[in-house]
């Protein structure tokens, strides 16, 4: 129960629940951001690939 205490009434214990946070949301931000730039590369590949396929093109 003291290392509770220490983490929610302390200066340390606070920065240390503010370097949780970001790096929580850091993650979070980061899968999205990747997981949107691969499905924006497949939807490029995919359309380049149709586009070879093509005759004329």
């Amino acid at each position: 129960m003291k290392a509770w205490s220490d983490l929610m009434t302390t200066d340390y214990g606070l920065m240390s629940l503010v370097v949780i946070a970001i790096v929580i949301y850091m993650s979070v931000w980061f899968s999205r951001f990747f997981k949107r730039h691969m499905d924006e590369d497949a939807a490029a590949a995919a359309r380049a690939e149709q586009q070879a396929g093509k005759p004329g093109a």
